[in-house]
């Protein structure tokens, strides 16, 4: 059975339209991008002292359980260089799994939605471009919703 995911990628290192055109590029056949948000210049969160970031959000389709999905996402970003450094800190590539249909999951190793994207204009952004009527399946709101709260100031986006 297929599945609509919606993943998040973000990186603030090294040639970082690249790395984001590399991972989408890395995804396995049994992920297939139906759509693409604009690419966003943000400023970092959490751990401030760092690049900005370029951020993007992309609407795939997959047979993949949640668990292999993931598994999948880690390879890529290992794969592309990723090393395991500080929470929030700079990064070549981050790629997180937002929503997974409206699945619900709380696991130790995976939390679907992602836990604090209702909270990330990073994310919320992006995600807005492409899917703004998505009703996040716990919080019951949309992206849209959830922007009006949301400081958008720093966030650009990049054209091309």
């Amino acid at each position: 059975m297929n599945h609509i995911v919606y993943l998040a990628l973000g990186a603030n290192l090294g040639d970082r339209p690249a790395n984001l055109r590399t991972a989408i590029a890395a995804l396995p056949p049994s992920v297939v991008v139906l759509q693409s948000s604009p690419v966003y210049e943000t400023p970092p969160w959490g751990l401030t002292d760092q690049p900005a970031f370029l951020n993007m959000v992309v609407k795939a389709e997959t047979r993949l359980e949640p668990a292999a999905l993931l598994a999948y996402l880690k390879r890529i970003e290992q794969e592309l260089g990723r090393a395991p450094t500080v929470r929030w800190g700079p990064r070549l590539i981050d790629m997180d799994i937002l929503f997974y249909g409206d699945l619900i999951l709380n696991t130790p190793g995976l939390v679907i939605p992602h836990p604090r994207l209702h909270e990330r204009a990073f994310v919320l952004v992006p995600l807005a471009d492409i899917a703004p009527d998505f009703v996040h399946p716990l919080l019951r709101k949309t992206a849209a919703e959830f922007l009006v709260g949301c400081d958008t100031s720093g966030i650009k986006r990049l054209e091309g």
